[in-house]
């Protein structure tokens, strides 16, 4: 996927008709994303360790990952019409 690929995908996103209930959901996703990433980062700062950098990995784990696992098990199950 070349970066003409990408842009092309941001550019249609606000063109999709996403219905009321997808749009809260994908609210709620990014909403709990943006939560563990404020908490990962405010963690950092107040830790006692020398390192005040923001962990990647905590953030990884526990706000992108629940935050997109509900979709990828829509995927799967989905029935197919």
């Amino acid at each position: 996927m070349n970066l003409d690929n990408i842009k092309e995908f941001f550019n249609n996103i606000p063109k999709y008709n996403f219905s009321d209930k997808a749009k809260i959901f994908v609210s709620i996703s990014l909403g709990w994303m943006i939560l563990i990433g404020y908490l990962t980062w405010w963690n950092g700062i107040k830790s006692l360790s020398i390192d005040k950098g923001f962990r990647w990995d905590e953030w990884f784990w526990f706000g992108f990952i629940p935050a997109t696992a509900p979709y990828l098990f829509y995927f799967i199950w989905k029935k197919k019409e």
